[in-house]
């Protein structure tokens, strides 16, 4: 039986996981949960590799809440990891990055439902009863990216790309390849403040407000498929 289902009729040995970096927001999530339903038992974890050890010890959980920001996760590598430990989980996605470019990636990669990081408890009941019933979760205001008229898609990320400067282009590409700042300016021999100012400039022209936004504009347009000869040119 679909692990679902268990959310709308929670038995004894229901189980939720929450997955989140910040204390204090797994502790008002597990409060929230306890009072949607009555679940036996809530975990918490603030890494993936945590999470992962926490799903395979014992009985899996019916329901995952995962942030896409963890300290050991580049994009959304956490979301597919979990998806793939846990198949007939409900996983929703809380995230602060909230842009229909990035819920359709979530979605797409295999998630039950997406709130923002900090909607209103009845959103979050929402989301909890539309996951139970098997039903997809999108939050209010969400437009499908690929949707006709959309002004969305990989025709407006490459428009957005063409207007990085070959410097920036290579350090989008290496972000594209999961490197720290530390790692980039190493390998271009530039100071790491340096690399710091081009990222930002990176996500101020893409319409982004963090690197893995960026980094997901950029796999949208196939972008690092083309840059290694881009990148080079003056």
């Amino acid at each position: 039986m679909d692990h679902r289902a268990t959310l709308l009729s929670p038995t004894g040995d229901s189980r939720a996981l929450v997955v989140d970096d910040h204390p204090l927001f797994c502790d008002a999530l597990t409060l929230t949960l306890q009072s949607l339903a009555g679940f036996a038992r809530i975990d918490t974890a603030g890494t993936l590799e945590r999470a992962l050890e926490l799903v395979s010890d014992g009985d899996p959980p019916h329901l995952v809440i995962l942030d896409l920001t963890l300290p050991d996760v580049t994009g959304l590598d956490g979301l597919l990891r979990l998806r793939r430990a846990v198949p007939r989980a409900a996983l929703l996605i809380v995230s602060s990055m909230a842009d229909n470019r990035m819920v359709s990636h979530v979605m797409k990669a295999g998630a039950d439902g997406f709130v923002p990081k900090h909607a209103q408890r009845s959103v979050f009941r929402r989301a909890f009863e539309a996951v139970a019933r098997g039903e997809p979760f999108l939050p209010d205001g969400y437009i499908d990216p690929q949707a006709p008229g959309s002004g969305s898609g990989a025709a407006e990320a490459l428009d957005r790309l063409a207007t990085l400067t070959a410097q920036q282009a290579r350090i989008l590409s290496l972000l594209c390849e999961g490197k720290l700042n530390k790692q980039i300016a190493y390998e271009l021999a530039i100071a790491e403040t340096t690399v710091k100012a081009h990222v930002t400039a990176i996500m101020r022209k893409l319409g982004v407000h963090s690197r893995t936004q960026a980094v997901l504009i950029a796999q949208e347009a196939r972008f690092a498929q083309v840059l290694p000869r881009e990148a080079g040119s003056p």
